[in-house]
């Protein structure tokens, strides 16, 4: 049984969406390639053009992101929304989905989604916002993926994944040092189903999302 990791800062594991840190080819595995809110500066322009000959080049570039906004590190707010707007614009190209990562920032969100006709699938990595606010989402194509606060009793994660609708669930790691099959076992006790159930529907909720299968 194959236990995808949608999102995962360590190198070398299977069935694993690394998070790429910079677009050098070539690319063997499959990967996200994104400029995250921290590290924007004003040459942005420059990186994004990179992560485009790299995930064109490459098929193993499954996801663009981390991208997002952040009102605690990240850089003044016109310079976030310019460079994931970009990012957005260049996962829709693809068809493949945006590793969303957003502090303080689902205002910023709602707008774009509001102002774009045409948002790729976005999802939101290592989800514990309250359920309300995601129910804000449904209306858009905004997934959600879960980790480490599934091991949290009452946390916000465990109570929306008992509520989220079953298309729109992932799982991940992200940097949390746990092993992936850790968090299925939490999201299975939360929501009585098998593991093998849960595995099979991440899979397909991906393949129904993104133009590069898994």
């Amino acid at each position: 049984m194959r236990l995808w990791d949608f999102h995962n800062h360590q190198s070398g594991k299977d069935c694993t969406l690394y998070n790429l840190a910079e677009p050098t080819l070539p690319i063997s595995s499959p990967c996200s390639l994104g400029i995250h809110p921290w590290d924007l500066d004003i040459h942005w322009e420059e990186k994004l053009s990179q992560i485009q000959t790299a995930s064109k080049s490459s098929d193993q570039v499954f996801a663009i992101g981390e991208a997002g906004f952040d009102r605690i590190k990240g850089p003044d707010i016109s310079l976030q929304k310019g460079a994931f707007y970009a990012q957005a614009r260049w996962a829709r190209a693809l068809g493949i989905p945006l590793i969303l990562h957003c502090v303080k920032g689902h205002d910023l969100l709602l707008e774009y989604l509001k102002s774009e006709k045409n948002p790729p699938a976005i999802i939101w990595h290592g989800w514990n916002q309250k359920p309300d606010l995601a129910k804000q989402l449904l209306s858009f194509p905004v997934y959600f993926s879960f980790g480490k606060h599934l091991h949290q009793e009452n946390s916000n994660a465990a109570k929306w994944l008992a509520a989220c609708p079953m298309d729109r669930i992932f799982f991940e790691t992200d940097d949390s040092g746990l092993e992936i099959d850790s968090i299925y076992q939490a999201a299975s006790l939360i929501l009585r189903l098998p593991v093998e159930k849960l595995a099979e529907q991440a899979v397909f909720n991906w393949n129904t999302i993104s133009k590069r299968k898994i």
